[in-house]
């Protein structure tokens, strides 16, 4: 036998398995040689031993460890050469060193060297959840936890590419499978060992990622504009009293429903202070006033937001600590005491504002307290989203930021319940780490941190998709954390339930064709019905060729069209706000619906595209109500209906460098897309978003 420990290099994906004794190494090599019809490197410790105590009841020493390692390594490069695409290595030098160095606390440093620099596409480390199993050679199941936590240490502190297995053998084998398959995909495409463990830690399939710089490359097809949505096309004008009309059909239907508000609320309000965190990062008190900074940088926002400093609602609790901070803040100048206002609002040591969710902030100055986003959700969700004295709320956050949310819920939650007499039961959800997307510079190469890691940014509010197609109710609400308003409660509620009055309205027409469809009680002659129900009230258009199909076919068509989750949308009158907007859409299929299209979507070089954005007449506030069950009383699964070309791809500036990350269909855009949609004009006063610290000096944030 050759007596080295060099690794021979090949174009074959090694496959190391890696962990204590007794873990199912062996039992996983074979099974995956046997699969992928290749070869797998046996233990040659085990051979080696077990002939040592044949002869004469030795156990392994310090000795013994070199020589197995000889032996292994040349068993190796045996099996490399008849191996097939893969070689799967049941042990390997790596393993060697870690039993040297746990059971003689040395490790000889040619052997060392020589497990380190030995290369493996991918570890595979057996975890310790299947039973010990004793044999002549084995040791003891004793310390099992922490021989394996040595074994992973030794990965990391190598910076080996290794994946967790855990599970009986089947399971194992089926996820080991499948990470292969992918692993061997990533190869083709130049993503080496080391990202494409991030990549499967980060829980992002591997086939998204794929999908992801292919789209960095051949961009994202704009939205087809055929014209806006307007008053009488496409958009329900209703006077007030139809609006109570509907509000109050909603209160008769409800006691039968179970309702939830669901509110985004997932953002950290960074943005609210972006203004105010620039003037910090270029402003030098002593260098300059206050007043040159806002000429220099013409800043009208930092200008409005000293004036009126007095007015918002953190003001009081903001000059008090000033105060406690500043013994003498009274006799500073003016511009000291705007510049450590400012400065302690985004400090982290103080308010920190900038780095706190939305919903946390004081938001609206009431006689007797202050009411942060929290608070007023709750106020609302218990007058239009409550049956038989229950209400549901569900707020999406960050992982990170839900104590904060659950500390203001204990204290506001009991409060609201006293005050309304229903009870409150709040739940929350993360948005999915796996809908992430990987970031790419200019020329789409995944970029990467000081640590040589890849770079994710959250997908986008497309991603609560899946968040809202968890939950368990028949009508649920969707508003935005930001969207609330001081005082008129009792009108907010009065659209939000006319909007799920004409929601229910529609859905029981659409499940009373279903029902007959399924019962097969639709004849020829009520095919017109349904169809002018199609058109007017769901705003449907038909092929041209719905005419020439058989009874039997346009039956198919019209239930293919009614059987879907709906949506009716509040819509306000266009006033300058970014966003997105209504608009009549023509998709690659030519068929034309009713969709929200945000600006980004729109082929802004085309003249005509241009044109019809700018005729917009309205703008989408984020005021949905949706119905997710079908005529079944089943739920739809929600992700069926996203149209998945429907993404953004994004553009960051970072430290001067261009950085480009994909966005999932929005929400209440492409995520919605293939929905049965209805638009209805609502009052401004429903739409009071907080986009921007200054927004709070709004009426409708100050008291009344």
């Amino acid at each position: 036998m050759e007596k080295n420990l060099r690794q021979q290099k090949t174009a074959i994906i090694k496959i190391a398995l890696f962990g204590p004794e007794s873990t199912g190494k062996t039992t996983l090599a074979k099974q995956l040689a046997e699969y992928y019809e290749t070869e797998w490197v046996p233990e040659f410790a085990r051979d080696y031993l077990q002939q040592k105590w044949e002869e004469n009841q030795h156990i392994c020493v310090e000795d013994d460890m070199l020589p197995i390692a000889y032996g292994q390594v040349a068993l190796e490069n045996i099996k490399l050469a008849s191996a097939k695409k893969y070689l799967f290595s049941d042990t390997n030098l790596m393993v060697t060193k870690v039993f040297s160095e746990v059971y003689y606390g040395f490790c000889d440093p040619f052997l060392n060297e020589a497990a380190l620099e030995h290369e493996y596409d991918l570890f595979f480390l057996t975890d310790i959840d299947v039973p010990w199993e004793k044999d002549d050679i084995r040791d003891t199941s004793e310390g099992r936890e922490t021989v394996f936590s040595v074994f992973k240490q030794t990965l990391i502190d190598a910076k080996k590419p290794f994946i967790t297995l855990s599970g009986d053998k089947e399971s194992r084998l089926e996820k080991a499978i499948a990470i292969i398959d992918n692993l061997s995909i990533a190869t083709q495409h130049d993503i080496s060992s080391a990202d494409f463990v991030q990549i499967y830690n980060h829980e992002i399939p591997f086939n998204k990622i794929l999908k992801q710089l292919e789209i960095f490359k051949s961009g994202i097809a704009k939205a087809n504009l055929i014209s806006p949505a307007t008053i009488n096309n496409g958009i329900l004008s209703l006077s007030e009293s139809e609006f109570k009309e509907k509000a109050a059909f909603f209160d008769l239907q409800k006691e039968q429903l179970k309702l939830k508000k669901f509110v985004p609320a997932s953002g950290a309000a960074s943005r609210m202070f972006k203004f105010l965190n620039a003037f910090l990062n270029d402003f030098e008190i002593k260098k300059e006033t206050i007043n040159a900074y806002i000429n220099r940088k013409k800043d009208s926002d930092l200008s409005i937001f000293i004036v009126a400093m007095d007015k918002f609602p953190f003001f009081k609790a903001l000059d008090e600590k000033l105060k406690e901070i500043y013994p003498d803040f009274e006799t500073l100048d003016r511009d000291y005491k705007n510049y450590y206002f400012i400065k302690i609002l985004l400090s982290s040591d103080y308010f920190d504002f900038a780095n706190k969710p939305k919903a946390v902030l004081p938001f609206h100055q009431y006689k007797t307290h202050i009411a942060n986003p929290i608070e007023e959700h709750l106020n609302e969700c218990v007058h239009y989203a409550t049956t038989n004295q229950v209400s549901n709320l569900h707020f999406t956050v960050s992982e990170n930021h839900q104590n904060l949310f659950e500390n203001e819920v204990e204290v506001l939650k009991e409060k609201v319940e006293k005050l309304s007499g229903a009870q409150i039961n709040i739940s929350y959800s993360y948005q999915n780490k796996s809908t992430d997307s990987i970031c790419v510079d200019a020329k789409n190469i995944p970029i990467r941190d000081k640590e040589n890691n890849l770079v994710f940014r959250p997908g986008g509010h497309g991603a609560l998709i899946e968040n809202l197609n968890e939950l368990e109710s028949d009508i649920i609400f969707i508003k935005n954390i930001d969207n609330v308003i001081q005082n008129h409660i009792d009108k907010i509620a009065l659209y939000k339930k006319a909007l799920a009055g004409i929601l229910i309205d529609v859905q029981q027409q659409v499940f009373s064709y279903l029902q007959a469809i399924e019962k097969q009680e639709i004849k020829e002659n009520n095919i017109e019905e349904i169809v002018a129900f199609l058109m007017q009230k769901l705003h449907i258009e038909l092929n041209s060729d719905f005419n020439k199909f058989t009874v039997e076919n346009k039956i198919s068509k019209i239930k293919d069209l009614l059987d879907r989750p709906i949506r009716v949308c509040g819509m306000v009158k266009n006033e300058g706000e970014p966003g997105g907007g209504p608009f009549w859409v023509r998709n690659n299929k030519g068929t034309v619906s009713l969709q929200i299209v945000e600006t980004s979507q729109v082929d802004l070089a085309n003249k005509k595209q241009q044109e019809i954005l700018a005729e917009a007449t309205h703008f989408n506030p984020v005021d949905l109500v949706c119905g997710i069950k079908n005529y079944k009383n089943e739920k739809f699964d929600l992700l069926q209906f996203v149209d998945q070309k429907a993404g953004f791809i994004v553009e960051k500036s970072v430290e001067g460098k261009i950085v480009k990350s994909y966005e999932l269909p929005g929400l209440w855009n492409g995520a919605m897309a293939n929905w049965l949609t209805i638009f209805v004009a609502v009052p401004l006063i429903t739409f009071n978003p907080v986009k921007t610290v200054n927004d709070l000096l709004k009426a409708a944030h100050q008291p009344q």
